[in-house]
């Protein structure tokens, strides 16, 4: 069952309770150690499946803008074939990854039609030395430095669908409509499986115990207030 964002902390902060009051612990303080030990956790994760059943964990980044580039940019130099690459035109927002590598769900055209396959540059590069190789109808994408890159798409934006730590509205509420990609980010669905969050639980009030032994000086400027960006 997805939990949202101010659940999460309002949970770790009643257990902290439990056992000392220190009302300038923030919300925000709270869930950047909750977001630290689920990276930790679910980048040990072996088992694609087991994490992408958890659909109510992915959202939608629906129109990703892609720009030209050069194929040094785009680390496959080795490709001696006409080559058109593109690269997402910002840095991907945070997409969270496992020990298999990040947690892209898919990528592809903006209406879904058509699925972009994940690669790696030198994969691609021994790919396009085969003789077969003109008969590959797919499109590929690799993800380095938080961009994604596409070689031989000539799209104008791709479709991105992931487990993502940061807010995505500056890519899904540009207008301000008020639907569901705008909501609050206290509002959002905290990006961690059901069954970890126990264990991060536990490694983040660990954290608070360690930092309520330090005296801190009142914060008036953000108490306990929800999460901002």
């Amino acid at each position: 069952m997805a939990t949202t964002i101010g659940a999460t902390t309002s949970r770790v902060r009643n257990s902290v309770k439990a056992v000392k009051e220190d009302s300038f612990l923030t919300d925000r303080f709270i869930y950047s150690l909750i977001i630290k030990w689920a990276k930790l956790y679910i980048k040990r994760e072996e088992g694609r499946n087991q994490l992408i059943k958890f659909s109510t964990l992915f959202r939608t980044i629906p129109c990703m803008e892609l720009i030209e580039i050069d194929r040094i940019e785009a680390c496959c130099g080795g490709v001696t074939s006409d080559c058109l690459f593109k690269r997402s035109k910002e840095k991907v927002p945070g997409i969270m990854e496992a020990r298999f590598g990040p947690l892209f769900r898919t990528i592809s055209s903006i209406d879904g039609s058509e699925e972009v396959f994940p690669t790696a540059p030198s994969t691609y590069t021994s790919m396009t030395k085969t003789s077969t190789f003109k008969y590959n109808k797919r499109q590929y994408y690799w993800y380095i430095n938080e961009y994604l890159y596409f070689p031989n798409l000539d799209w104008e934006s791709v479709m991105v669908d992931g487990i993502f730590e940061n807010d995505l509205v500056t890519f899904t509420c540009a207008d301000g409509s008020g639907d569901s990609a705008c909501t609050q980010r206290q509002d959002q669905v905290t990006p961690i499986p059901d069954f970890l969050f126990a264990e991060i639980e536990q490694a983040v009030i660990k954290d608070l115990f360690g930092v309520m032994q330090i005296p801190s000086e009142p914060n008036t400027d953000d108490k306990q207030g929800t999460i901002r960006t």
